[in-house]
């Protein structure tokens, strides 16, 4: 079997890995020279998605971890959008995961050691397959921002965090998506680190009155484009898939 290599990364384009403002960056930014290692059978080959394998509430985040469908804190909103490639076609049969802190700023995992409390009804993370036409939604709660040591203490702006999965392995773009309006945006060293104005643009959502109106909640339209002048900024590969 011949194995097609995947595309290599571009170096040149990844956003600074040792950037001062962010303190985390020099903790963690290597210092010996980077290389690329050939692609495998266990990139290339799978997964393969299908509908299976996404449960009735999966994209419904204020019910797939709701005890007694007990709602959890914080208002709904919902987050919908399209993937698509550089020339405008959509995307099918890619997987989303989405992660987000609950409307205190806390994610439900063991190392967030914040003074924030869990809501026992709320797990924020969640998965939708999309759909032929590329599209996705998923209903969740407003994240809070949340304290986190820097430069002395600075807050991170409300975020929910993207993975898209493509046909391999080798094929996964993570970003993260922020709120029109919030005016964190403009004071987060992690956005800051992005040298283009257009990329950082391409992170935050937009508020969708008509939409909102249709579902009785705050709506926010965030679309994904993986490749061309219009790409999404990704945190792993900025030329996308």
């Amino acid at each position: 079997m011949k194995i097609k290599s995947l595309l290599k990364r571009n170096f040149n384009h990844q956003p600074r890995l040792n950037y001062p403002d962010y303190k985390s960056s020099i903790l963690r930014a290597p210092v010996r020279k980077k290389i690329s290692l050939p692609s495998t059978i266990s990139e290339i080959c799978g997964p393969v998605f299908n509908c299976d394998i996404i449960g009735k509430y999966d994209n419904d985040l204020t019910l797939n971890f709701s005890k007694n469908k007990s709602s959890p804190l914080g208002h709904k909103i919902l987050i919908y959008g399209t993937v698509k490639d550089q020339f405008s076609n959509p995307i099918e049969g890619a997987l989303l995961e989405i992660w987000q802190a609950n409307a205190s700023g806390k994610y439900l995992h063991p190392n967030d050691n914040t003074l924030a409390p869990i809501d026992p009804n709320f797990a924020g993370c969640g998965r939708y397959i999309t759909k032929p036409n590329g599209s996705y939604e998923f209903t969740t709660i407003q994240p809070g921002p949340y304290p986190y040591p820097n430069r002395g203490i600075e807050w991170r702006p409300m975020h929910i965090h993207f993975s898209i999965f493509g046909r391999s392995f080798g094929q996964r773009l993570i970003t993260q998506m922020y709120f029109e309006g919030d005016p964190l945006i403009k004071l987060c060293p992690m956005v800051n680190s992005i040298p283009d104005e257009k990329a950082i643009s391409s992170l935050i959502s937009t508020l969708d009155t008509s939409r909102s109106s249709s579902k009785n909640i705050l709506a926010y339209k965030f679309d994904i484009i993986l490749r061309g002048i219009n790409q999404t900024y990704f945190e792993n590969k900025k030329e996308g898939l």
